[in-house]
């Protein structure tokens, strides 16, 4: 912490004048490569205000699907201008700037934990609005202009991911019958894509802001890309983001109506539940890989924490949901 307050204070220096300060910092998340730590700025004659730095130390562009924390800076700017409710981005970091790859955003409060949104009194208000909010907050995710995002912005549809996963799947060298049932099913019933939107690419609990009044701010953007905007809306049904209130099949606090319905009343497509059954099976299918690989990360000991192995077991649960939807039930 004490490396980053040298650069950060010159920066906020630099941007709000001399007399600006950083008080309070204190890390939030993050692993080896990525990190989020919250401060206050305090610049004299304001009220202190409070920021977040998300970083990836010594320009370690993100693995895997991410896309990195500048193109994510730039993407949630742009969401801004259509009205997503996302936090306001403060500053994108250049390379002398000293913090790595890094941007500075505005502090939103809330609450993300899921099992607190979905059971805590002080959320009961919020709860019977959140499915329409979020379908009226992904209408405009994907009324994003094309032109005003990273020209690299990778494009995925469900075909591709299937793909994708199936290979990580076939490299673990383990037949389960489920799986196996699952990739036929979907190959057989893969609907025609869409044209391509933004796609946030993890809209789901645990990256929603939420607060008293409902949705605050769609958070953790480092999956999004260009592809099916039904992904989105799929993910989100995904039985493992219901955390036990399987009921609801928007995110385990409303129904998939809602959703659709606030989706439509913002500009987006009028869709049918019956539309977004094959995305939310391809999401219950790659939720059961990415358990898998958990698991292999603790068989393996690459990374031994019983967190690994406690993640990994789901594999089974994701399985259930698969044989439930395709037998046609969605909401078990």
């Amino acid at each position: 912490m004490t490396a980053l307050i040298a650069p950060l204070t010159s920066l906020m220096q630099a941007r709000f004048g001399p007399s600006a300060e950083v008080a309070d910092m204190t890390r939030l998340s993050g692993g080896a490569s990525q990190e989020t730590w919250g401060f206050s700025l305090q610049v004299h004659g304001q009220a202190p205000r409070a920021l977040i730095l998300r970083r990836a130390p010594f320009q370690s562009a993100a693995k895997g699907e991410a896309i990195g924390l500048v193109k994510e800076a730039k993407i949630i700017a742009a969401a801004a201008q259509t009205g997503t409710p996302v936090p306001e981005i403060i500053h994108v970091c250049r390379p002398d700037d000293d913090l790595g790859d890094a941007f500075i955003m505005a502090h939103v409060d809330g609450q993300t934990i899921a099992r607190k949104i979905l059971r805590d009194a002080e959320y009961s208000r919020a709860r019977p609005r959140l499915a329409f909010q979020c379908g009226e907050a992904l209408a405009k995710i994907h009324a994003v202009a094309a032109e005003s995002l990273p020209a690299d912005l990778p494009v995925s549809h469900g075909l591709d991911q299937l793909d994708r996963y199936e290979a990580i799947y076939r490299g673990f060298e383990m037949d389960r019958p489920v799986f196996e049932l699952a990739l036929a099913w979907l190959r057989q019933n893969a609907p025609a894509p869409l044209p391509t939107t933004l796609v946030h690419g993890d809209f789901r609990n645990g990256n929603l802001m939420v607060n008293g009044e409902g949705l605050a701010a769609v958070l953790d953007w480092e999956l999004a890309h260009q592809g099916d905007p039904r992904e989105d809306l799929g993910w989100i049904c995904v039985n493992s983001w219901r955390f036990g209130v399987r009921e609801n099949r928007v995110g385990g606090f409303g129904p998939l109506e809602d959703l659709l319905a606030g989706y439509q009343s913002t500009g987006g497509h009028s869709f049918e539940p019956k539309d977004l059954t094959w995305f939310q099976a391809l999401g219950s299918f790659k939720w059961g890989i990415m358990c898998l690989i958990m698991y292999q990360a603790f068989a393996t000991k690459a990374d031994p924490s019983i967190e690994r192995a406690m993640i990994g077991r789901r594999a089974s649960e994701a399985e259930i949901d698969l044989l439930n939807l395709i037998e046609g039930r969605p909401h078990a």
